[in-house]
């Protein structure tokens, strides 16, 4: 910057300069000592007590054994405090059952047939014949 000087002559400019520091810092691990650490469990017994509420159930099983209406499935009930729980069971029902089939109608109707039905009847008879030589009177006879 060029000024004036007080007594009229032409103001020398200086030129000062500024120095500014800047400051670098580095940083290292260093170890400066060692250090062990461990847990320990201290224990204290205390009495503490406190309401709990529970619920408790009783199951029975009553046997029913009755057949249902066709695809009625009973749901779950409550009979007062009592839940109610159906058990169904599948099972196979053989029916035997009579069927007729037909009728068999039968009449009799007597009738009297003349046949003529060729027939073979055998007849035995005795034949005595005499040998030569023998004289025997009771085989001389022939019987028919």
């Amino acid at each position: 910057m060029a000024a004036d000087s007080d007594d009229g002559s032409p103001a020398r400019t200086v030129v000062l300069p500024l120095i500014e520091e800047e400051t670098h810092v580095d940083k290292r691990d260093t170890v400066t000592g060692r250090i062990r650490i461990r847990t320990v469990t201290d224990t204290l017994q205390e009495d503490v007590q406190r309401e709990l509420s529970g619920e408790r159930v009783a199951i029975e099983r009553v046997p029913v054994n009755r057949y249902l209406e066709d695809g009625a499935l009973p749901s779950i009930r409550m009979d007062n405090d009592t839940m109610v729980v159906p058990i169904v069971q599948e099972v196979l029902v053989v029916e035997k059952r009579l069927v007729l089939t037909e009728e068999l109608h039968i009449t009799r109707h007597t009738e009297q047939v003349t046949a003529e039905v060729p027939v073979t009847l055998r007849k035995q008879r005795a034949v005595i014949e005499r040998l030569e030589g023998e004289t025997d009177p009771a085989q001389e006879k022939t019987n028919p």
